[in-house]
């Protein structure tokens, strides 16, 4: 089988597409044959080698990737003959998604509805349970109003249209012309672009006197998220689940008490406080997609480009959940 492969730690350049040993399934596992593979922002940071909060870099060589959907194609000597030739969505123990085929446990997969692709299936197993755990955090509903930072990205782009569907004032933050115009496809009543850098004056104004922004879901850090929380109104809520510009948003006590504000660091045991589990806050998303409720918007390479899509996503071209599809 093929897969793309790191040798050694480096640009996405050193993303190598190779010919390896198919892996085979142990007691609990199963082999899928990989239709779609998920890419997260976070693994462009593992490839360089260094580490991003409890994940350490990995022991090289490398096939990296823990997203898979696709068709059951082996089983372990454990497992039910059942689960062969069964349509599945997953996460791998560890690493070895970017491939024709992975490893999953039986434990860590859901059927992949007949409706659902296996392309919105992977981009909604982590990316849509992290986004239905983010809103079950800042329970927002009618008359809020919402700053979704990276709104054209995978997260975004879902807590956009989740947000719509709950009847809150959306503000979407991008990058560039064409996403400005993509999150406002996506329901975003107001989308500005971060690059200028007059952006939070044009939010203001957009809004008037009488609405504030009072609840920020900051996945981006850095210059983009503190003007994101300077636009927070007194009692608004400050959600944050990532730091894509390379550093966190900086909020002090001081801030926070002058604000009246409470700040959120979403990921993690926060993300579960309602769903209990993550496999639970899986499925919820699944069904989610499969019942027409979310639609992940999704930028597909072949797995034979998997450099292509680091580099897109680390420099922030990509749009939506980024895909490798053998």
């Amino acid at each position: 089988m093929y897969a793309a492969l790191l040798h050694e730690f480096g640009p996405a350049g050193n993303l190598r597409y190779e010919q390896v040993a198919a892996p085979v399934p142990g007691n609990g596992e199963v082999r899928v044959e990989v239709r779609a593979s998920g890419v997260h922002f976070i693994e462009t940071t593992l490839r360089t080698g260094r580490g991003i909060g409890p994940h350490s870099a990995p022991a090289l060589p490398v096939v990296l990737g823990s997203e898979v959907a696709g068709v059951v194609s082996a089983l372990g000597p454990d497992v039910d003959d059942s689960w062969l030739g069964r349509p599945v969505v997953g996460t791998l123990a560890s690493y070895g998604g970017y491939a024709e085929q992975a490893v999953v446990p039986i434990d860590a997969l859901h059927d992949r509805p007949e409706q659902l692709s296996a392309e919105a299936a992977v981009a909604m197993v982590t990316t849509g349970a992290t986004t239905l755990g983010l809103l079950d955090i800042a329970q927002p509903g009618p008359g809020d109003v919402a700053l979704v930072t990276s709104a054209a990205g995978g997260v975004g782009a879902l807590l956009v249209q989740a947000l719509r569907r709950r009847g809150v004032i959306v503000v979407g933050l991008v990058g560039g012309p064409d996403k400005v115009r993509q999150a406002t496809s996506l329901g975003a009543d107001i989308a500005v672009d971060y690059r200028d850098q007059r952006w939070p004056d044009a939010v203001r104004a957009d809004l008037g006197s009488h609405r504030q922004v009072n609840i920020v879901f900051d996945g981006v850090g850095g210059t983009s998220g503190r003007q994101a929380f300077d636009l927070l109104g007194p009692g608004g809520r400050f959600v944050l689940h990532g730091w894509a510009s390379g550093t966190a948003t900086r909020i002090t006590t001081d801030d926070i008490i002058a604000r009246a504000s409470t700040v959120t660091w979403a990921l993690g045991p926060q993300l579960l406080r309602r769903a209990g589990t993550m496999r639970e806050l899986q499925a919820q998303a699944i069904r989610a997609a499969a019942d027409g409720a979310l639609t992940p918007l999704i930028t597909r390479y072949p797995l034979s480009r998997a450099e292509d899509a680091h580099a897109d996503l680390e420099n922030r071209r990509a749009i939506g959940k980024v895909i490798l599809v053998p």
